[in-house]
């Protein structure tokens, strides 16, 4: 099952609310979803975002694709460079010894 983090569309005529949502990638935009994760309402001035981002860290640990929308709304959020920086594999400090080299004749 491909999960996708996206947008479902709520409110009333020509006043749209989103909620951001965990979903197949199968099912409808408006349908079937497995977890809420934020919601979003660009109505406000400045747009009004929530996000639980320990919901939202997780999914994106166990492989869910956010679409293009979300994707730009978790940057402004700073969540995309936190799940970055958290897959960057830890450097160790290694004190290398050197051979020394053997000498050409």
């Amino acid at each position: 099952m491909a999960v996708k983090l996206r947008l479902k569309r709520m409110g009333a005529k020509q006043r749209p609310f989103y909620r951001i949502v965990a979903a197949d990638s199968r099912s409808p935009r408006d349908g079937r979803f497995i977890e809420t994760v934020g919601t979003y309402d660009p109505i406000k001035v400045p747009a009004l975002i929530t996000i639980d981002e320990e919901k939202i860290m997780k999914w994106l640990n166990n492989g869910a694709q956010p679409t293009d929308t979300v994707k730009s709304i978790l940057k402004k959020q700073g969540i995309v460079a936190k799940f970055a920086e958290s897959k960057k594999p830890i450097k160790k400090n290694k004190t290398t010894k050197t051979s020394p080299k053997k000498e050409a004749k």
